[in-house]
């Protein structure tokens, strides 16, 4: 039977520190499961989406927003 514990800690010289209130239940021995969730600074990364959305390229020749989307009227 697996029983889940979740805890914050930092990486400290390849070690990660167990909360003094959960070393009894984790036993010296114990066979564990460990999963990590890495929390990353997230730093804005620019993409050629967000280049063109600020700076759109203008063409010659090419159909305007109006006339891509409005039907054609013949006659």
């Amino acid at each position: 039977m697996l029983n889940a514990v979740e805890f914050q800690a930092k990486i400290q010289n390849g070690l990660i520190h167990i909360p003094d209130e959960y070393k009894q239940e984790l036993g010296e021995g114990d066979d564990i499961e460990v999963i990590v969730l890495v929390k990353k600074k997230s730093s804005p990364k620019r993409d050629i989406i967000d280049e063109l959305t600020e700076n759109p390229v203008q063409v010659d020749g090419v159909l305007s927003r109006e006339e891509i989307y409005n039907p054609i009227r013949l006659g």
